[in-house]
């Protein structure tokens, strides 16, 4: 398993459109999932621990963030012939455990994923009203393992600024997690 950073935030970067298939048998585009004061975009996976130490938190944060008109989408671009636990119906299977309030896509081609540059599994990209990149950051200190129940909100602390302002903040610590697992790589 490689750990990866995410890249700097790209501010004012535009939102790339997609149709993904989503756990709901519906087909899901970019105008589909944005709200009226900004979109989370998340590209997660199932077996991830990094991904599985804030999964509580992060269905806590994206449901708080509706209050704020930010919807989010998760997707997910890992090679399910690699890692089995990201299949679709197991995708289905964690939603429904955690009742997640935004979309679950499948990017089965990896094209999102390869469009929006994203690197590791959480990688969040935080949009404005208008789909101007504003953050690129991590959700708080957790790693592998869970941060204290004290940690700062840092992603959900971000997007209610960008809510508010249509700015993020300038100082953003990079999400780390796992690598993406791009088809045709050795994992």
């Amino acid at each position: 398993m490689v750990s990866l950073e995410t890249p700097v935030c790209d501010f004012g970067a535009p939102a790339i459109d997609f149709a993904l298939p989503g756990v709901d048998g519906k087909i899901w585009t970019l105008e589909d999932c944005r709200g009226d004061k900004g979109l989370l975009v998340m590209f997660i996976c199932n077996h991830c621990p990094y991904v599985k130490a804030i999964r509580e938190r992060l269905v806590r944060d994206t449901r708080e963030l509706l209050d704020y008109g930010v919807k989010s989408v998760a997707i997910m671009s890992n090679d399910p012939a690699e890692y089995a636990e990201d299949s679709f119906e197991n995708m289905k299977k964690v939603a429904a455990e955690y009742d997640f309030p935004f979309p679950y896509l499948l990017d089965e081609t990896q094209e999102v994923a390869r469009a929006y540059g994203a690197v590791c599994t959480p990688d969040f990209f935080g949009y404005n009203a208008k789909l101007e990149l504003q953050y690129r950051g991590r959700l708080d200190a957790s790693r592998k393992e869970t941060a204290p129940p004290d940690a700062r909100r840092e992603l959900f602390e971000a997007m209610v600024q960008v809510a508010e302002t249509g700015e993020g903040p300038p100082a953003q610590i990079p999400s780390i997690g796992c690598s993406i697992k791009w088809k045709g790589e050795a994992a």
